[in-house]
């Protein structure tokens, strides 16, 4: 579904990225993992299209997408979370579902802003509450609950559970899960917290100095400490 060869990309004369190599399948579930610095936030907008790609070959669904604007790439399915979350404060609840759902487009398939609310209970009980007034892990569910409403084919989501207090995380991380189980969204995951990142991805690609360096099963990574004193300075 999503290819990245050789990819590179920075920030004016700073290159960040320098040739990141991935796969992910349809339906799969990986997380990228690293310390504060290497790339990972970096990588998920240069996909977006956030962040322009200066060399490589970045495909989805065998599509050059290198080019495409931040809306081509939305329309061809790729849904995002930055770890800013994005959330309109001084709208409801339900007025940010339909603002997300209007900027989906008729032309493809989307939920309703009441389907997502029998989805996410803990968003109808605040129906009608300000995005602003929300604690920080109900601005996270409602943040996946608006990239989810244009009913993506891939969601990358930044840090979902920074910020989040601990009792909300799980949840969080059963609504990602539940997404990928029943509408088979496939899901890239950029995350610090390894507890939640095994909850979420079985897969996990280290990342260091702009580059994947390792693959391998969350819940190895989650055991070996010399792995996560080198790659995550834990």
């Amino acid at each position: 579904m999503l290819r990245l060869e050789q990819i590179h990309s920075g920030y004016g004369r700073t290159q960040v990225l320098a040739g990141v190599t991935m796969r992910v399948a349809p339906g799969e579930m990986v997380a990228v993992v690293g310390r504060n610095g290497v790339g990972k936030t970096t990588l998920l907008r240069t996909i977006v299209g956030h962040q322009k790609t200066t060399a490589g070959t970045l495909e989805f669904d065998g599509r050059d997408i290198a080019r495409l604007p931040v809306h081509a790439r939305a329309r061809l399915g790729i849904g995002y979370v930055p770890d800013s979350r994005d959330v309109f404060p001084g709208l409801s609840v339900i007025d940010n579902l339909r603002v997300a759902a209007y900027a989906a487009g008729r032309e493809r398939e989307r939920r309703t802003p009441e389907q997502m609310l029998e989805e996410f209970p803990a968003l109808a009980e605040k129906r009608d509450a300000r995005g602003g007034s929300l604690s920080g892990g109900q601005q996270q569910i409602l943040a996946v609950a608006r990239a989810l409403i244009a009913a993506p084919r891939i969601l990358l989501l930044d840090e979902p559970s920074e910020g989040v207090q601990p009792s909300i995380v799980q949840e969080i991380a059963e609504l990602i899960r539940s997404a990928n189980r029943r509408w088979g969204v496939t899901v890239v995951l950029v995350e610090q917290n390894l507890d939640f990142a095994v909850r979420v991805a079985p897969s996990a690609h280290l990342m260091n100095r702009g580059r994947i360096v390792r693959e391998l099963p969350t819940a190895d990574l989650l055991n070996d400490k010399q792995l996560q004193r080198e790659y995550l300075g834990v």
